[in-house]
């Protein structure tokens, strides 16, 4: 028997599992554990985002990992990546097996020549933040970006995990399901991509252009002090006018968040409401509905920042 049929030896049904796994996430709770689920879906793609999907199918693009993401899909949909925390070039997950299994996945940062090319070429061509998170950039740059050799996401050479679980495979099913899990946060927090890689996506935008198209003139030695108007150019946000204040739409929180330089996360914990209320805000296809507690604490931090 090798270690991968060991692993299933003892047939545990999926409900089970997911029963067991719900019990340790609320113990580590009361803890004090910050657990961040993959919650289950349905949809027929893992990921919805361009981001998301760029991801999932770069892995896709490497025979090492063939015969081991099919599984991984399947524990990503059915709710088993319990906890998959991304901190900066790496991540940390816990994913429900016959038990709960610990795993981590560490990448290495984008080396300095191969940033600085890619930076070299999306020079002048991306226009805001929002553009570029939201993945609404040229086929140009999504190829550039996207470029299996030379883009963003990494080889599998640039990559190395560990699992406590007893398969002995190089990349196991636990693994398998938290790398996809990569791409499902990437669909609501794509700035992680950059996070993972160890750069600064900022530095992809044409802030020196935008400057130089808004003065107009020869460029001075002295910082320039842009007023609002100018921001707004440079960033793609109208930061004059007032979020509506009864009637936020996504589009409107998805900004103020993006001009505060928060995470979906980050902006959650600042307003003091919970992550998947946020994320549930930005989705444009649902209907906002937002309690007097959450509105008001919008409100406020929205006046905070304009006075």
């Amino acid at each position: 028997m090798s270690w991968n049929d060991f692993d299933d030896y003892e047939y545990v049904p999926v409900a089970e599992r997911r029963r067991r796994a719900l019990e340790k996430m609320v113990r580590l709770r009361k803890e004090g554990t910050d657990i961040q689920p993959v919650e289950p879906f349905k949809q027929r793609g893992i990921a919805k985002s361009f981001w998301g999907k760029s991801w999932c199918r770069h892995l896709e693009t490497f025979s090492d990992y063939s015969n081991r993401l099919p599984r991984g899909r399947t524990y990503v949909r059915n709710g088993s990546v319990c906890h998959l925390a991304i901190e900066e070039e790496k991540a940390e997950a816990m994913v429900s097996g016959s038990e709960m299994y610990e795993l981590a996945i560490h990448i290495e940062p984008l080396s300095p020549s191969r940033w600085s090319n890619i930076k070299n070429e999306c020079r002048g061509k991306i226009g805001s933040l929002i553009e570029l998170l939201q993945g609404k950039i040229s086929d140009e740059i999504m190829d550039i970006v996207t470029d299996r050799d030379s883009g963003l996401f990494p080889h599998p050479d640039e990559i190395r995990f560990n699992c406590n679980c007893p398969d002995w495979a190089e990349m196991c099913k636990h693994v398998a399901a938290a790398m996809y899990g990569i791409g499902v946060r990437l669909d609501t927090e794509p700035e992680l991509l950059f996070k993972l890689r160890g750069v600064n996506h900022e530095e992809l935008i044409a802030i020196d252009t935008a400057i130089d198209d808004l003065t107009s003139g020869r460029r001075s030695r002295r910082r320039r002090t842009l007023d609002t108007e100018s921001i707004g150019t440079v960033f793609g946000i109208d930061l004059e006018e007032e979020m509506p204040a009864f009637e936020p739409t996504s589009e409107c929180i998805r900004a103020f968040r993006e001009e505060l330089g928060l995470t979906q996360r980050a902006f959650a914990k600042k307003l003091g409401i919970s992550l998947p209320s946020v994320i549930k805000w930005e989705d444009p296809t649902r209907a906002i509905k937002l309690r007097a507690k959450s509105l008001a604490a919008l409100e406020t931090l929205f006046a905070e920042t304009r006075a």
